[in-house]
């Protein structure tokens, strides 16, 4: 267990609700271009993957996977800012849209969930497949941040060979905890801003498959409410409190076997930092701890050495280190 110490947040910004609004959601990052390539899944689902690849790239440099949380996108800012890195330091970036999510929509019929794992390593081997030279790194943020540690926690020894690192930022290991604090009051904005993407994304999907049967669901709605009447039930658990057990990647972590860091901040108002305090690490696995941070934020001091987004440089050092 290491603290990043460095981290000095941005002056004005740095209670904890500042840092995660302004920095995980405004982005100011255009013009990204990429090609999109479609996966098909073992269901016959397809996810798309947005691939970004510099010119005169050289195969042997690495293939970067990134996963975006809940109700995120190839879109979302975090994703797009790091393509705009990596690509300046000669790397692949590629990505992955969960199912129906970003340039996915409307290709499957199952949702993504909090035991998508087997969706990311997929990705992982047909992108190793295609370039065999090129090491492999899957950085996770949010709820993909538990996606690629359950993943990689899943391969046990089997990622060796296919994965060369794992980075999870603010990742939910204990899915029962991260709903207690999503639905405790002093994080309502938090619970309604998921809740409201999280029905759009369901009325948009049962739009596009209309043959699907709907769940009549009550007017007023938890997140917690949604996956105990409609998540958990479709996945075959019988209740919202199995489905978050039996897919939490706190319980995977000790069978890691590649090179695994993990990033949480003191003050993540839905995450409890803790949690990794309760898991047996393996050697290959380090955890940072910031002071501040709140959750994806990370914008730091302008002039120190990472500059304001505190975050991405920090991921790009662990990437080349």
């Amino acid at each position: 267990m290491r603290s990043e110490d460095n981290f000095r947040p941005f002056p004005f910004i740095q209670g904890v609700h500042g840092q995660t609004i302004l920095g995980s959601l405004l982005n100011f990052t255009l013009g990204l271009s990429s090609v999109t390539e479609y996966i098909e899944l073992p269901d016959h689902d397809q996810i798309a993957l947005e691939v970004t690849t510099p010119h005169l790239w050289n195969p042997e440099t690495p293939t970067v996977i990134l996963v975006h949380g809940l109700c995120g996108s190839h879109k979302s800012p975090y994703m797009v800012r790091m393509v705009k890195r990596l690509i300046r330091k000669g790397m692949k970036a590629v990505r992955m849209n969960m199912r129906g999510c970003g340039s996915g929509r409307g290709l499957a019929r199952n949702f993504y969930h909090c035991g998508s794992s087997p969706d990311v390593i997929r990705v992982a081997r047909h992108l190793k497949t295609k370039n065999p030279q090129s090491p492999i790194i899957l950085i996770g943020f949010s709820l993909g941040g538990h996606l690629v540690l359950k993943s990689a926690g899943e391969l046990g020894v089997g990622a060796q060979g296919l994965l060369d690192k794992v980075i999870a930022v603010s990742p939910p290991i204990n899915l029962v905890s991260s709903m207690r604090l999503l639905s405790s009051p002093k994080n309502r904005m938090y619970e309604r801003y998921f809740l409201r993407h999280l029905l759009d994304a369901l009325y948009d999907f049962h739009s596009l498959f209309p043959d699907i049967p709907r769940v009549k669901l009550p007017q007023e709605l938890s997140v917690f409410e949604l996956d105990e009447l409609y998540i958990a039930p479709r996945l075959g658990y019988s209740s919202a409190f199995e489905y978050y057990k039996s897919c939490s990647s706190m319980q995977l972590i000790p069978n890691i076997a590649v090179d695994t860091k993990i990033l949480l901040s003191l003050d993540d108002p839905i995450i409890d930092p803790n949690d990794i305090d309760t898991v047996k690490l393996p050697d290959c696995v380090e955890v940072f701890k910031t002071e501040s941070g709140g959750h994806l934020g990370y914008l730091g001091t302008p002039g120190d050495e990472n500059g304001i987004r505190w975050l991405d440089s920090i991921l790009i050092r662990w990437i080349k280190g």
